[in-house]
């Protein structure tokens, strides 16, 4: 009697930010994970690949499968990047060492967990800055909190001022309403 294995079909959803900002040679995580009912396993693969800046196609550049590192010989990647991530805590994660001008771009993470649908890859835009662009806008949003702070705190003193001097010297001597006599 031959038993028939049915494997629990469904939509692989994979997360990933929206963007991140990378200051010019440092490392950056490329944060990706997943949501399946199924447990991963050998057959579980995960594939990033980057669409540079002022292009229209993707290179694919990194491979993890069966617990194996394949990168590819895309030069900006050479030696850089390096595995982050923890299949059986659903994390496809990597690092990119030395993040440099030319790592401006889309960068897209697809994971595969059979049976499993992938309902569409993750895709991340990294900003690389320089760090006294960083500098600078960090400057100016201190200052600009600081501002917003100091004149909200003008604001309220003279409010509560010009509510306590109206209180001191408004009119406590009411005597009442006059009566009128007729003659």
């Amino acid at each position: 009697m031959l038993r028939r294995v049915t494997a629990r079909i469904s939509a692989l959803e994979v997360h990933t930010p929206k963007e991140i900002f990378v200051v010019n040679g440092t490392q950056g995580k490329l944060t990706c994970t997943f949501d399946s009912p199924n447990t991963t396993g050998w057959l579980t693969t995960v594939s990033w690949s980057f669409q540079p800046d002022g292009t229209d196609s993707a290179v694919s550049f990194f491979h993890y499968s069966q617990g194996q590192v394949y990168i590819g010989d895309y030069p900006p990647f050479k030696d850089r990047v390096t595995w982050a991530g923890d299949l059986d805590k659903k994390d496809a994660s990597i690092n990119i060492e030395n993040i440099q001008a030319v790592h401006n771009g889309t960068y897209i993470c697809d994971v595969k967990n059979p049976p499993d649908i992938v309902v569409r890859p993750g895709h991340i835009r990294l900003h690389v800055v320089e760090i006294d662009n960083l500098l600078v806008f960090l400057v100016w949003v201190v200052v600009g909190t600081v501002t917003a702070v100091v004149l909200g705190l003008t604001l309220l003193i003279s409010l509560v001022l010009v509510v306590l001097y109206r209180r001191k010297h408004s009119k406590r001597d009411y005597t009442g309403a006059q009566s009128f006599t007729h003659s």
